[in-house]
């Protein structure tokens, strides 16, 4: 199995240094492979509809082999999930459209996650980790209602996606990476659904135990979305 060099993990998510290998796809090549590119653009309900799977299934499904071998594939699938998610939130600070002193607050704290996120798993992958895709996010971002439904159901994605691989990462210190940024997004995604309304729905969605996504549910899901274009 080829190797990424994980084994100097601090508690800031730092790593010691990149993998030595040889250099894939391209991210959009990835995004093709997967299927992941293009998509009707669409919005309100049915955006939160694309972004929340009816169906989970078992945690089985790997990433597509586009993603690269063994835990490489998982890190790089991971990858393309922090991608969105930090642009997203770049974007959406950019705007300035955030008003309320909460949700402003936990767009800072956020956005500083989820670009560390980035930067640690590209780091990790080195040069097996390709560059990032165009998004349109298509008015999410400059509209606070629109922005706090969209970023509750990216952050339980997000748990959803992780919780799905734990299971086929083979590399200890793999399974200790993902874990620490799972737990993250879990944090993420309690804070924003508790300020988008404090009750059990929002802040634990599947009650006292997530469900596991597979690849291909994840997958499928952000494709309908819109959101990656290029």
């Amino acid at each position: 199995m080829e190797r990424i060099n994980l084994e100097a993990i601090d508690v800031d998510g730092a790593v010691q240094e990149s993998a030595d290998a040889v250099a894939g796809d391209t991210r959009l090549g990835f995004l093709k492979k997967a299927g992941l590119t293009g998509g009707a653009a669409i919005g309100g309900g049915a955006l939160l509809s694309a972004l929340t799977p009816a169906v989970a299934g078992a945690a089985t499904s790997r990433p597509p082999a586009s993603f690269g071998k063994g835990d490489i594939g998982i890190l790089n699938y991971a990858l393309t999930l922090e991608y969105l998610e930090a642009a997203f939130y770049n974007e959406a600070a950019a705007s300035g459209a955030i008003k309320d002193p909460a949700v402003l607050n936990f767009l800072k704290i956020v956005q500083a996650d989820e670009n560390a996120h980035v930067k640690f798993l590209k780091t990790a992958l080195g040069s097996k980790a390709a560059k990032k895709p165009k998004f349109d996010f298509q008015g999410t971002t400059k509209d606070e209602a629109k922005f706090r439904a969209t970023s509750q159901v990216l952050e339980n994605t997000g748990v959803h996606a992780y919780l799905g691989q734990a299971g086929n990462i083979k590399t200890p210190a793999y399974l200790k990476a993902a874990g620490s940024i799972l737990t993250i997004e879990a944090r993420h995604a309690s804070v924003i659904g508790f300020l988008n309304g404090q009750n059990q729905k929002n802040v634990t969605p599947n009650g006292s135990r997530d469900t596991p996504y597979t690849a291909k549910t994840v997958l499928a899901a952000v494709k309908a979305t819109g959101f990656i274009v290029g």
